[in-house]
């Protein structure tokens, strides 16, 4: 079977466009794949974090890998920080990657464009990144489209390395998302769902209750127009909110456009409430069940053993690869 390596950071309650982007996507692949499922809190830490407080979302994601169906007896579960190896092999690919490389990611354009001095850790982190993937024998990396630029980076490094040492790395391929996969944010369409954003109106948590699910739909940008179809440049708002009905219902687009032919917006937002708020019961009741059990810290340290039993046999072809230790 082909190796799939993908994780998610522990920062914040992860959204219905992570669900719908890469969370459904996680436990498709686990039926005929060997994956493994990672919370990367190193990486969160490129950013200041209160300690206790990402302690809590690191058992959060976590459970929600376990609650929309992430099967541990599948898929290998672990916190990235659990395996050192994963800082070790960051180490040697930095002595591998080059300054100019690193400065021309787009991300970190992005996050440093209004600081005179960004942290090291996010100058560094795509090399960390690699290190994630490379260090499984990854065949494949689930990822948004966003995220192109870094899998090129770890491709990249993976077959410098190759070349100059001898065969040392899979060289990963990425699978990007869907186009009609991509959800975006409830009151700026044009932006994806993100749940760094400020505005909470903007997203959809996994663990809203109701009442919070139904505000943020009614209250989701639309147009004037009133009438319900998909023109992503024309009508984002109504785009994005038919492609979250869509993904939640299993119906195809162009059904649910003639389901509400002449219809207004308000009785077809008042129907995705029902929708959305019957999709995310299952995972919302799994999700109370395990949060605070034996058995997810019982996965996440089955997870680390199995996945440390990976990593250091990838660590002792690169130390015997680049002449470390004795």
């Amino acid at each position: 079977m082909k190796r799939v390596f993908s994780g998610v950071q522990p920062t914040g309650n992860l959204h219905i466009g992570n669900y719908l982007g890469a969370l459904v996507q996680f436990v498709e692949l686990q039926e005929d794949n060997h994956c493994l499922y990672c919370i990367v809190d190193l990486h969160s830490i490129t950013v200041e974090q209160d300690p206790a407080i990402l302690k809590e979302h690191i058992l959060d994601i976590a459970s929600l890998y376990l609650a929309v169906g992430v099967d541990p007896k599948k898929s290998i579960v672990f916190v990235q920080s659990t395996v050192a190896a994963h800082s070790e092999l960051a180490w040697v690919l930095m002595c591998n990657s080059y300054t100019g490389e690193l400065s021309r990611m787009t991300q970190f354009k992005q996050k440093s464009k209004d600081s005179e001095s960004a942290p090291t850790g996010l100058f560094c982190y795509p090399v960390l990144m690699a290190a994630d993937i490379l260090l499984y024998d990854t065949d494949i990396v689930p990822v948004g489209n966003d995220q192109k630029q870094h899998i090129e980076l770890t491709r990249d490094l993976a077959i410098r390395i190759n070349n100059k040492y001898g065969e040392t790395f899979v060289v990963p391929d990425g699978r990007f998302l869907k186009e009609s996969a991509r959800i975006m944010s409830l009151d700026d369409p044009t932006s994806k769902m993100s749940k760094s954003a400020e505005s909470e109106a903007s997203r959809i948590s996994l663990l809203d209750e109701p009442a919070r699910i139904k505000k943020a739909i009614m209250r989701s940008t639309t147009d004037s127009e009133g009438s319900i179809r998909f023109d992503v440049e024309n009508k984002p708002g109504v785009s994005n909110l038919l492609n979250i009905y869509s993904s939640f219902s299993g119906k195809g687009i162009e059904e649910i456009e003639a389901q509400y032919e002449g219809l207004g917006y308000g009785a077809f937002k008042k129907d995705l409430v029902d929708i959305v708020v019957e999709g995310l019961s299952p995972i919302q009741e799994r999700y109370r069940d395990i949060r605070y059990s034996n058995e997810l810290l019982d996965v996440l340290r089955e997870g680390t053993e199995k996945a440390e039993a990976i990593a250091s046999q990838t660590m002792k072809r690169v130390s015997e690869r680049f002449g470390l230790g004795i």
